[in-house]
């Protein structure tokens, strides 16, 4: 038997208008294991990247209807997986980080004699990176470690370049705070 295979977007299509399963399954079949790898990247473990695969994907199918094909879709459920993920590991945080960052810095501060060396103040900038959400320290490497531009970042984020600015400035404006608070800018 010969089997037509359809592209991502028209599977989409037919789900939406005839809301018959095998259509999202195809769409299941083909990315799970891809979702399953990027929630894996981001979460480091097993158990909560198979949790966070099947919610992205019941979330995925009751929100197709938001897939606008203004991207591929592949590249909106990753954006969506990402975005996903990253809330997840946000809320997972807590507050003892903060404290964690108190005693770390307070050592860092004592050998660095005020950042005289420029590989200090890289250790230092690594840390504070570590103690922020990951989403937020995303805006920053994106920024400053792989120097792309407001617009590359908005692209491949699939957001509007305000809110690449906006977010920035709130990732800078958060770091500026934790410095601030330590004593250090």
């Amino acid at each position: 038997m010969n089997t037509i295979r359809h592209t991502d977007e028209e599977l989409v299509r037919y789900y939406l208008a005839t809301q018959k399963s095998d259509y999202f399954g195809q769409l299941y079949k083909r990315y799970s294991n891809k979702v399953y790898r990027r929630c894996l990247t981001i979460t480091k473990d097993p158990t909560d990247a198979e949790d966070f695969m099947q919610d992205i994907f019941v979330r995925v199918l009751s929100g197709l209807h938001n897939f606008k094909e203004k991207s591929t879709f592949s590249t909106w459920l990753y954006t969506v997986s990402t975005n996903y993920c990253m809330d997840r590991m946000k809320l997972g945080r807590r507050r003892s980080d903060w404290v964690e960052l108190d005693s770390e810095v307070v050592k860092t501060l004592a050998e660095t004699n005020e950042y005289a060396n420029l590989e200090e103040r890289y250790q230092l900038v690594d840390l504070i990176l570590e103690k922020i959400a990951p989403s937020e320290s995303m805006y920053l490497r994106m920024k400053y470690e792989d120097n792309m531009n407001i617009r590359e970042m908005a692209i491949l984020l699939q957001v509007k370049d305000s809110a690449v600015k906006m977010r920035l400035k709130r990732v800078r404006d958060k770091v500026k705070d934790i410095l601030v608070f330590y004593q250090l800018y």
